[in-house]
């Protein structure tokens, strides 16, 4: 039987000519956002693409459509290549004016360990926003802020995961998914979706939201903030029982027009959620946006150890959410004693 590699390589080979490789993914490609404004991605041909990195994992990009709203969905996928067996997939949410292009250290890292991680991108709260007068920025970040695209991004996710589960073989997304190790990780606003999609519950017109999904088993948290306008985390956060991973920094600091949030909200986030396994690391110095793909903000040296850290932090806490493997874990803050404030996890047995 032809491996599943085997086969990819070989789909490889004919994707350039084969309009047939486009079942289950859109066969046309977006050339703006939803507002008008041109989508960064529109170069590409009509066809999902796929590329061979050098080290044992593919990119795949693909632009999706949820029929039902009316919204694009287009997703980067950080695809395995080496193993045939079922994978775990990480499903990833960007912060406020990012892409599917983001957390590119993450994705790649993940791959080469054999998780798939799909990049979502959420087209209202994307990098479209950055476009435009800059007189009109603080308006447009208001709006990518609101209930209605906060929901959205959680159904964006929803739909991402619907999809990649039902994708044939043949496709160039195709991954054998581990159904009992789906994760859904994400940054700043990303990591407020990922919270709402792994059970948070915010009131809104006296009725409870809950967009939990069931599926996903486990969240990997990148600067948290606060809910806008919820002064009680606890019953919002007390829902979140499944293993939870908060990554934050001393200098983690969100200044935005109309808006602040410090190093203190993501470890009253932490403190909040109801998990009975999490764990918090909070990195000495470094700022908001260490955490992207951006090299130099905290400083170049200081950046790149906290994202080599935040790699192996990752990997050590799923070995631990997911195979009960709490080694790495228990030693990851002595490795990175010179750059940890603090790390704190729970229960006492992964200490």
């Amino acid at each position: 039987m032809t491996s599943l590699l085997t086969r990819r390589r070989l789909l490889l080979a004919g994707l350039a000519g084969s309009a047939a490789l486009a079942a289950g993914c859109a066969v046309r490609v977006r050339t703006t956002n939803s507002d008008g404004t041109p989508f960064d991605d529109a170069r590409r041909s009509e066809q999902p693409q796929l590329r061979i990195a050098r080290d044992g994992y593919a990119l795949v990009d693909a632009d999706w459509t949820d029929a039902a709203r009316g919204r694009a969905v287009p997703v980067r996928l950080y695809l395995p290549l080496t193993g045939d067996g079922p994978r775990p997939l990480v499903l990833f949410s960007h912060g406020l004016g990012g892409s599917r292009r983001g957390y590119s250290y993450l994705g790649s890292h993940f791959a080469r360990h054999g998780i798939a991680s799909l990049h979502v991108q959420h087209v209202g709260s994307d990098r479209a926003i950055w476009g435009g007068s800059p007189f009109e920025l603080a308006t447009r970040m208001a709006a990518a802020a609101q209930d209605g695209e906060a929901l959205a991004r959680v159904a964006d996710l929803r739909f991402a995961l619907d999809r990649m589960l039902a994708l044939s073989p043949d496709d160039p997304l195709y991954v054998p998914v581990d159904a009992r190790r789906i994760v859904a990780a994400g940054h700043s606003y990303g990591a407020n979706t990922a919270l709402l999609a792994t059970g948070a519950q915010v009131k809104r017109d006296g009725s409870v939201v809950d967009l939990r999904d069931a599926r996903i088993a486990a969240a990997i948290l990148l600067s948290a903030p606060p809910f806008y306008g919820e002064s009680m985390l606890d019953p919002i956060l007390r829902p979140v029982t499944v293993p939870t991973l908060h990554v934050t920094a001393t200098a983690d600091d969100i200044r935005i027009p109309g808006y602040a949030s410090g190093v203190a909200d993501r470890i009253a986030v932490f403190e909040a959620t109801g998990s009975a396994m999490k764990a918090l690391a909070v990195f000495e110095g470094g700022s908001h946006s260490i955490f992207t793909d951006r090299t130099a903000t905290g400083g170049a040296e200081l950046n790149a150890q906290v994202k080599r850290a935040t790699q192996e932090l990752a990997l050590a806490f799923l070995d631990s959410a997911f195979d009960r493997r709490h080694e790495a874990l228990a030693r990851w803050r002595d490795r990175h004693r010179g750059i940890v404030a603090r790390f704190s996890k729970m229960p006492a047995v992964l200490a």
